[in-house]
């Protein structure tokens, strides 16, 4: 299928596209994954806490049957009062980078905002580590998390989880085998222009071709690292794509995004399509002009700050803030 024109980006999110020029590849090969993941890592963690209220604190904790042990971050504020919300974070980074840090400093915000406990984990990566490595890992920590809800300060009733791109999959998957397990109660999943299908075979995945911040041929690299020679069969997970899951009834809440000039923006509405039709509850939100982790780009930018503040009325209403 030859390549759609895609929608425009937003002139602010556009101007920092171009200024970037070739040092922003789209289209990650995978030839390419071990420079990305010497070249692409996060900002220490003591530099996103400077001058905020907010302690770090590292823990070791049982990992998925069978497999290693998992290491989570535990944030929470220095005046912390119990019995607030938990918010368990899922990093992003395409199923191939990233560390639990990845996009840390969004949770961090949300724990100084709502006196929330925030968990990050450290989940193995593909293709090292092929699916179900990386979503039974995040299941583990959420079970962790929630039987640990005392000890670390929150209200069980009040737990999110949350996740973008990689990470925004990876939640909605964690909320898929909670469901199927019986496992901990979710108040609401915050999955910010989550990778869920592997499929690749949507319009807008066609239309980013070659240009903004994460392409189709990077998302054949992380679909592929993950699933292997199993993807776009018959055998793929709900759990590793949900865009595959048929039922979408009995879930938490959802706040859904993407950019409308994204290759997930159409997997993502598809799937908040999906949870109304089954009856659930999902606010979806298509930002114009918004390429992929476009607040990420340019975090100035009018649509990154009116993204970052919906997610946070969204978040504080769902945990009753």
């Amino acid at each position: 299928m030859a390549s759609p024109k895609a929608p425009p980006f937003d002139l602010e999110v556009g101007s920092v596209l171009a200024a970037f020029g070739d040092l922003l590849n789209p289209a990650w090969t995978p030839d390419m994954i071990e420079g990305m993941r010497a070249s692409i890592v996060s900002r220490p963690v003591e530099a996103m806490l400077a001058g905020r209220p907010v302690t770090h604190v590292e823990r070791t904790i049982p990992g998925p049957e069978g497999g290693p042990d998992v290491v989570v971050s535990i944030f929470s504020r220095t005046d912390h009062v119990p019995g607030g919300p938990g918010i368990y974070h899922t990093h992003g980074g395409g199923m191939i980078i990233g560390d639990r840090f990845t996009g840390a400093e969004m949770l961090i915000e949300h724990v100084e905002a709502l006196d929330a406990v925030g968990v990050s984990v450290e989940y193995r990566l593909a293709p090292e580590n092929p699916d179900p490595a990386p979503v039974e890992d995040c299941y583990a920590g959420l079970v962790w998390t929630a039987a640990h809800a005392e000890e670390l300060g929150f209200n069980p009733d009040r737990l999110v989880i949350m996740g973008a791109s990689a990470g925004g999959g990876l939640a909605a998957g964690v909320a898929l085998l909670s469901r199927h397990r019986g496992g901990p109660a979710l108040a609401g999943q915050l999955l910010m222009c989550p990778m869920l299908d592997d499929r690749n075979e949507t319009i807008s995945s066609y239309q980013i071709d070659g240009i903004g911040a994460w392409d189709r041929t990077s998302n054949d690299t992380g679909w592929d690292a993950l699933l292997g020679d199993r993807r776009k069969g018959p055998e793929v997970s709900i759990y590793a794509a949900p865009a595959r899951a048929t039922d979408l009834s009995n879930l938490p809440p959802a706040f859904l995004d993407a950019g409308s000039a994204e290759v997930f923006r159409d997997e993502v509405v598809a799937y908040a399509s999906g949870i109304w039709a089954a009856g659930g509850v999902a606010e979806l939100h298509v930002w114009p002009g918004g390429c992929h982790a476009f607040e990420v780009v340019a975090p100035q930018a009018a649509i990154s700050i009116q993204a970052s503040e919906a997610r946070g009325k969204w978040l504080r209403r769902i945990v009753g803030n």
